[in-house]
């Protein structure tokens, strides 16, 4: 799929024509610059795109959340960039935000209001699933009709925020097998890339925290370990890598499980 084929507004060309998007898409650090992440982006934007979603990015106005900052015990790094945002949002009178990273999602839903930063924030997961009870979205099975898919719930989105039936509603909506680790939901495990751990080397120890992780999804014999943050995406990826499964076992963000069902 081309780069021409998508269209991506920013919130200051919405504004220079009178105009005020539905939602703003938070692409976040990692939907931005990994190149990874990027492809969810990209599958994300296709999906609005295809429902008429009127939405808009900030572009080069958007800075990182504040998060890994906040979580490595750097407040004041943490506000100053909190302030920075809100600033920005709130200049362009910023109502409802959806992201595809559960970290952005946290902390601006829950972090920004002390700051003066008051949204209506949405998981990507959420806002697609909305899509589709308000019938502006449809999903068939396609390729994934009957597949063996198992869902990891990332630590922001799960436990931090109950947001468990969102992406596995959409996951069944695929006529998928949707099968549960044994750790799943409120007892989900961490992928080990929270707390800012993403960034750095993994101390000494057994094993690592994405093996363990990948070692629950494999043991449901997944074709698709589905993913619904960026982070978990990548430790999930490297954890199939080590156990050399990658030939048959693949990681997929849920936005590209729907973008790839309706060849999008």
């Amino acid at each position: 799929m081309s780069q021409e084929n998508l269209t991506v507004p920013t919130m200051a060309e919405m504004m220079a024509q009178g105009k005020q998007p539905e939602v703003l898409f938070w692409v976040g650090c990692s939907g931005s610059f990994d190149d990874r992440a990027k492809k969810i982006t990209k599958a994300f934007v296709k999906i609005l795109n295809q429902a008429n979603v009127s939405f808009a990015v900030l572009g080069t106005e958007e800075s990182c959340t504040g998060d890994p900052a906040k979580r490595a015990g750097n407040e004041f790094l943490f506000q100053m960039q909190a302030m920075m945002n809100i600033e920005v949002l709130n200049g362009y009178e910023v109502k409802k935000i959806v992201t595809a990273c559960p970290h952005c999602f946290n902390t601006i839903k829950n972090e920004y209001p002390g700051l003066g930063g008051k949204y209506e924030v949405v998981h990507h997961t959420q806002f697609l699933k909305s899509l589709l009870d308000e019938g502006r979205l449809t999903i068939e099975g396609g390729q994934f009709k009957g597949k063996k898919i198992t869902f990891h719930d990332p630590c922001y989105l799960g436990r931090a925020n109950n947001v468990y039936e969102a992406p596995r509603d959409l996951i069944e909506k695929l006529d998928a097998e949707l099968v549960e680790m044994k750790r799943s939901r409120r007892n989900g495990l961490c992928c080990g890339a929270g707390g800012a751990q993403m960034f750095k080397e993994p101390e000494k120890g057994n094993k690592d925290v994405n093996v363990e992780r990948t070692e629950d999804a494999l043991e449901t014999n997944p074709e698709i370990i589905a993913a619904g943050c960026p982070f978990c995406n990548t430790m999930l990826t490297d954890g199939v890598k080590a156990k050399n499964r990658e030939a048959n076992v693949q990681v997929m963000d849920v936005a590209e499980l729907i973008a790839n069902a309706k060849d999008l």
